[in-house]
């Protein structure tokens, strides 16, 4: 698939990239490896008088911690604006493994005005399923130069969670993988397919639907999962694509995709003539005159338009008129 991007913001610039073949890891995902999210709930300490002050649940979780530690107090009597409530926000890996450190994301959910030089305690991270996969402490970092446009509020800990619990999975003993397309598409599916059965040497591959193909493993392959995936990720496959130009107005940027083409058609806008055909005539009066073979691309238009110096606001208008026409063979998306 090749896409030319086309942006009209001064100086114009023109940009061609050729996308070749790609690696089948590179556009499909494998069924069973995929990131998990975490989230706890958490006090920051040590704040410059930055904290959450009197908010209650603020109060109540600062209790409830004081008397895990052996110190009896009621909440009414737990105020200090040194301290805030946060919510800690953390990716597990596919495959990770207890001991290993994640960075977290701290953020405040009080009226806290500053996290910086805090110090998060200790605070269990679950996953949906409610089951704590990782435990997060350590200082708070916020990045920048603390200008007006740096958001303390919210702040990050490097390798500040340890996970806990191994992530379940064995991929070495399985008979059968699934890979899922990220852009579903029938050809692009069938051609992975046809890709993977000729590295394979077998029919051991089947396309389920446009975004699903199911690999049976082969006999060389038994209890050796992870060799198979690795070959198969390797797989070169040139994924098909849908006849798209998609036009964003407010940044005069156009992206078509390499299969939209123009057939006969004749519009004219703005001092602009646009005709696809075999006719070589003139434009009418003054006008600029565009004239293209039929079958042209709309990539072919758009940099004749782009020498006349023509706007971006009357490209959409040209394209949507040749749309209605009925000559524009593809999806027209103005962002």
């Amino acid at each position: 698939m090749k896409l030319h991007f086309f942006s009209f913001l001064l100086p114009m610039l023109l940009l061609n990239f050729f996308a070749e073949a790609a690696r089948l890891k590179d556009i499909a995902s494998i069924r069973g490896v995929r990131e998990n999210q975490l989230i706890g709930y958490g006090i920051v300490v040590g704040l410059k008088g930055t904290g959450d002050g009197k908010n209650e649940f603020t109060s109540k979780s600062m209790a409830r911690l004081l008397d895990k530690l052996g110190v009896k107090l009621d909440s009414a009597e737990v105020q200090s604006k040194n301290v805030a409530a946060v919510v800690v926000t953390a990716t597990l890996p596919a495959f990770a493994k207890a001991g290993n450190p994640l960075d977290i994301t701290v953020s405040a959910i009080g009226d806290s005005g500053s996290l910086q030089g805090g110090t998060l305690l200790q605070t269990p991270l679950r996953a949906g399923n409610e089951q704590v996969f990782a435990v997060a402490q350590g200082t708070v970092v916020i990045s920048g130069d603390g200008g007006k446009d740096v958001h303390t509020t919210s702040g990050r800990i490097p390798n500040g969670a340890i996970i806990e619990k191994d992530v379940q999975s064995d991929f070495s003993s399985r008979k059968m993988f699934r890979l899922t397309l990220h852009n579903p598409d029938f050809t692009t599916a069938a051609r992975s397919v046809l890709t993977i059965n000729r590295e394979l040497g077998g029919q051991y591959a089947s396309a389920k639907d446009a975004g699903t193909i199911d690999i049976v493993t082969p006999f060389g392959y038994e209890n050796k999962g992870v060799e198979l995936l690795a070959t198969i990720e390797s797989i070169q496959i040139n994924p098909d694509s849908r006849a798209v130009v998609i036009i964003n107005e407010k940044s005069g940027t156009v992206v078509i995709g390499d299969k939209v083409k123009i057939s006969k058609v004749a519009v004219s806008h703005n001092g602009i003539s646009v005709k696809v055909g075999d006719s070589k005539g003139k434009g009418k009066g003054g006008d600029e005159k565009i004239a293209l073979i039929e079958g042209a691309s709309v990539g072919d238009l758009v940099q004749n338009l782009n020498k006349v110096g023509i706007t971006p606001k009357d490209l959409i208008t040209l394209l949507q008129a040749i749309k209605a026409a009925g000559a524009l063979h593809g999806e027209l998306e103005v962002l």
